[in-house]
């Protein structure tokens, strides 16, 4: 096995194909699905008939999750093309979308824009300014870098969820001891890094509200990576 198949992407394929039933537990645990709440995964699917594996983006994942008519606010005026690609995408109860970013190690986390068009860069600091300032008090924090990928599914959870009325969850996951990506191995380990993350963009330690959730799922449970 290549050391790339240990990372967060190869974790998740297999949690979601192999052990769905490790990560139902991990969801609900969060609050990100009630107690009694299944879910269908939609992406990554080794049998996905657009190839296995795929990841989704744009309007692929309106289509995927069953959202056209319910969608009155178009991405396309929030966000430009070539926009968030989707760790997993996923439907709870009455069709409610799950929006999920998987990490496994701490350099996952600094990412900064890279847009490279001015009319994107422009679309893309309106929909961050847009999103900062509902889950934020007043702050002024620079959401195009180092935790801009943090910062954009913020932004996307605030285009569903806010201005289109989807009561969609974004779950940030993170694995616990992946150890050939010399990743955390507790939870304290990455509450750490995400209070780092929460201070320089400016938001509160707690964003349930706003359908945000921190799920933690142990490798070891899943598959022995030695």
């Amino acid at each position: 096995m290549k050391l790339e198949t240990h990372g967060s992407k190869y974790l998740l394929r297999f949690a979601v194909n192999k052990r769905p039933q490790l990560l139902l537990a991990a969801l609900r645990e969060s609050g990100a699905l009630g107690q009694r709440e299944d879910i269908h995964w939609c992406s990554p699917l080794v049998k996905d008939p657009l190839g296995a594996y795929r990841e989704y983006k744009d309007g692929a994942v309106i289509r995927l999750l069953c959202l056209e008519k319910k969608v009155p606010a178009p991405l396309s005026d929030f966000w430009p093309s070539r926009g968030a690609v989707w760790d997993a995408l996923a439907t709870a109860a009455n069709g409610r979308p799950i929006l999920l970013e998987a990490k496994a190690h701490i350099p996952e986390a600094v990412s900064r824009i890279k847009a490279a068009s001015k009319a994107s860069i422009d679309l893309i600091n309106k929909g961050l300014a847009l999103a900062r300032s509902r889950y934020t008090k007043k702050s002024q924090a620079d959401w195009s870098a180092p935790f801009y990928q943090y910062a954009n599914r913020l932004a996307y959870q605030f285009w569903m969820r806010e201005r289109n009325g989807n009561p969609s969850s974004l779950v940030f996951l993170y694995f616990l001891n992946a150890k050939q990506m010399k990743g955390p191995a507790t939870r304290e380990e990455w509450l750490g890094v995400t209070r780092l993350i929460h201070s320089v963009l400016g938001l509160p330690a707690d964003l349930a509200h706003f359908g945000v959730y921190d799920t933690f799922l142990d490798a070891r449970r899943l598959v022995d990576l030695m």
